[in-house]
């Protein structure tokens, strides 16, 4: 019995998913499949694993040196490489070790934070990436549908057509040429049926690249609000960026500045003799900056030319973020207006002479033929609409889910 209840249960397991799939898939769901199977944002944690890794071993000191050897060994004479005959043969054993000041080990340590801030960025702009291209791939996939029923819906009122033609044509009431051209329209509107299921399968094929499932129905998409002028610039993955740029480029130049103390080093080491005293040695080892003017300072101006650099591209990005948020804004605002009034002023008339048209046939005021072009040019209207409304919902999108959602902190 146990057996059986576990079978049971492991088998309605393994349909949830394809229950899951089944259900109409929401953008926020599809957001969410595709930031957990992204290959994207997991290359760029792993490289905020490995500069954090790093910046553990920035602030320690060099690891000792042990030393061993002999000294004074004969090679000539009848001592030749005896260790034990000459007094001044010695083996020796020691250690040593450089000492970095702790204004050094804090300067790299800080440069190595700055270098786990830049890849952190990375991070974001690699999440907010695939939220922006999930997103225009649901709104691709969706409207595809929508306007896939229209056409089909177009695609039967013109076989209507032709069917009313022949009738027409049966009992001399109509032409061979009305039965042509309805026999035309429909091949067209087949056409342009086929067309636009090629077009919903591949933009269905680039949904499922990202989210990782076959939808077989997906919501309507909620309005997408978008940030300010200054939250989207503020927020932009160029302009974090180039933040992050500019402060590993000045922890890096702060790093070279110190370049200018060079490091001492120390040595101790132990001597033992055959048949004499032993002894100790020790010892400092300071390097001699003969032209810092010529090297040090050379090198930390490097570094600080790089700081100048990252600073002229942080206000490029600035500038190419305003110019994006102002040309996208515009154009959702142009967009909107023209939703709006494509809508009252064409969709809304064309519905209603659709109505009349469908009155006056059943009332013996108006033929076949209008009420077939009324609802002919309210589908034209509404697959237009469909088309202002989808470039709509993309630059909205655009303008949500291009800046990182958590601002590049830390």
């Amino acid at each position: 019995m146990l057996t059986h209840h576990l079978r049971a249960a492991a088998s309605a397991v393994a349909l949830l998913p394809a229950l899951a799939v089944a259900a109409p898939l929401t953008l926020p769901q599809a957001l969410d499949l595709a930031l957990q199977r992204s290959a994207a944002t997991r290359s760029a944690r792993a490289g905020v694993a490995s500069a954090s890794e790093a910046a553990r071993t920035a602030g320690q000191l060099p690891d000792p040196m042990l030393r061993a050897g002999v000294d004074n060994l004969p090679v000539t004479g009848g001592d030749r490489f005896g260790t034990t005959r000459d007094s001044m043969t010695m083996k020796r054993i020691g250690i040593g070790q450089e000492w970095v000041s702790a204004e050094k080990r804090a300067a790299r340590r800080a440069a190595a934070d700055a270098m786990v801030g830049r890849e952190s960025i990375s991070v974001e702009a690699a999440a907010a990436e695939v939220r922006l291209q999930t997103a225009l791939a649901y709104l691709d996939a969706y409207f595809a549908g929508e306007t896939l029923e229209l056409t089909t819906l177009s695609e039967h009122h013109i076989h209507e057509e032709l069917e009313a033609a022949k009738a027409r044509l049966s009992s001399s009431a109509g032409s061979s040429q009305e039965v042509l051209a309805s026999t035309g329209a429909r091949g067209i509107a087949e056409d342009e049926a086929a067309e636009v299921r090629q077009q919903q399968s591949a933009a269905r094929v680039a949904l499922e690249r990202w989210v990782g499932v076959q939808a077989i129905e997906l919501a309507a998409p909620v309005e997408l609000a978008g940030a300010d002028e200054q939250g989207f610039v503020a927020n932009h993955p160029s302009v974090l960026a180039a933040q992050r740029d500019i402060e590993l480029a000045r922890q890096e130049a702060a790093v070279a500045a110190t370049d200018r103390k060079p490091n001492w080093s120390w040595e101790v080491s132990y001597g033992q003799r055959t048949g004499y005293s032993d002894m100790v040695s020790f010892g400092v080892s300071i390097p001699l900056p003969v032209a810092p003017a010529d090297r040090q300072d050379r090198e930390t101006a490097a570094k600080l030319a790089l700081v100048d650099k990252a600073e002229a591209s942080l206000a490029e990005a600035t500038r190419a973020a305003q110019a994006e948020f102002r040309a996208t804004a515009s154009d959702a605002q142009r967009l909107t207006d023209r939703v709006q009034r494509y809508q009252s002023s064409v969709v809304v008339p064309a519905q209603q002479r659709s109505a009349a048209a469908l009155a006056g046939y059943r009332s013996n005021q108006v033929t076949l033929a209008l009420l077939f072009e009324a609802r002919h040019m309210e589908l034209e209207a509404r697959r237009k609409l469909l088309s202002l409304q989808r470039e709509l919902a993309r630059a909205q999108a655009r303008l949500a889910f291009k800046p990182l959602v958590n601002g590049g902190a830390r």
